[in-house]
């Protein structure tokens, strides 16, 4: 999340998840996560509902992107933040800073590509990168609570499962040093499959709970490419290593996820990044993770990034739409209140705490959010 004073350009770039402003004589307000922002988030900073978009950035000016933020998270009721700083970092607030901010507790969350790629950038050469980035994985996970990969962003989930040996490793980063070298003013982006899948397998070696973004996100993702049923053979190979893998927004995969997390006893999933987005619709998307999943997969995420608005509107949203989904349950089969409570304790928390393998003193309970595409409620 950011804090920074923000122009109406830059509120409007963290609202979409296109990388091109609006066309001209139109705003990205206009959709549901604006008219989210103008009816839900509007009273938070003291307006009417539905204020104008004019009139909502004048108070966000007013009262300064800190005390914004600060106004925002407190009120989403969340008490525990997974915090995946790999993109943009520079602009977000770190774990710690985004508990301050929060009056919350944070947790880190270690994005496996930016980790190969911090070791070329301080020159690690081919031979060494395989016992260095062993080394630089199992330090940051003293303190972190899991990893994240951006394998469909960089690669497709479409890659082969199998583990790499070594030798292969070994060539694949040698050509990748290379191409850093000859475009040397580029940034140092991971895109190799061979590098990618051993960073996996490092990460399903140490029971780790491992993030996937899956399905809906900006414009660098090939959607087809990301449907989490072409991870399935991975999902087998991997199936008694003790890692838990955590399929992250989902939508409009969403159903094939929830198929997922049934079959495979490692999988869990959240709708994270639809619910901010389909706004109005979001009831319908949440009610739909409750078709074929176990109850006991299913995760709340935000996915917020940036903005706070995000943060608040992806803990007020999923609430409503748990809620109304557990009422229409009840309405139809009489699911009794003493069952929809649990069922509400095991999607806000217990299945986290069990997921991340948190103890009590860590993880007290409450929604808990991940920003930068990753989490659960």
């Amino acid at each position: 999340m950011t804090t920074q004073e923000l122009d109406r350009a830059d509120f409007e770039s963290l609202i979409t998840e296109s990388d091109w402003d609006a066309p001209e004589g139109t705003t990205h307000f206009d959709s549901q996560v604006g008219f989210a922002i103008r009816r839900h988030c509007a009273p938070v900073l003291g307006l009417e509902p539905f204020a104008s978009p004019e009139e909502y950035l004048e108070r966000r000016r007013e009262l300064g992107g800190a005390e914004v933020s600060r106004r925002l998270l407190r009120a989403t009721g969340i008490s525990d933040y997974f915090i995946e700083i790999g993109h943009r970092a520079d602009e977000i607030l770190d774990p710690a800073g985004m508990a301050d901010a929060g009056a919350a507790r944070a947790f880190e969350v270690v994005r496996l590509e930016r980790l190969a790629e911090e070791l070329v950038i301080d020159g690690c050469i081919a031979a060494d990168f395989r016992a260095a980035y062993d080394r630089l994985l199992d330090e940051r996970l003293e303190r972190a609570v899991g990893v994240k990969s951006i394998a469909a962003y960089r690669v497709g989930l479409d890659f082969a499962p199998e583990r790499p040996s070594a030798e292969e490793v070994d060539e694949a980063v040698a050509r990748w040093i290379v191409q850093t070298t000859v475009h040397a003013d580029a940034a140092v982006r991971l895109d190799d499959p061979v590098i990618i899948r051993h960073l996996l397998w490092a990460a399903a070696d140490r029971a780790c709970a491992i993030q996937f973004h899956i399905g809906y996100g900006d414009a660098d993702v090939d959607l087809h490419r990301c449907n989490p049923l072409l991870l399935t053979e991975f999902l087998r190979l991997t199936r008694s290593s003790g890692a838990r893998v955590l399929l992250l927004h989902c939508y409009p995969f969403h159903r094939e996820a929830g198929y997922l997390s049934q079959v495979f006893p490692q999988v869990y999933f959240d709708v994270g990044l639809a619910i901010n987005y389909t706004g109005s619709r979001s009831d319908a998307i949440i009610a739909e993770t409750f078709e074929l999943a176990p109850f006991h997969k299913i995760l709340f995420s935000s996915d917020a990034f940036g903005a706070a608005e995000l943060y608040y509107l992806g803990a007020l949203l999923f609430r409503r739409g748990l809620a109304r989904a557990l009422d229409v349950f009840a309405e139809r089969d009489g699911w009794p209140p003493s069952e929809r409570a649990r069922i509400v304790e095991l999607v806000a928390w217990r299945n986290a705490r069990r997921a991340y393998r948190l103890d009590d003193a860590a993880f007290a309970g409450g929604f808990q959010s991940a920003a930068s595409g990753d989490g659960a409620l």
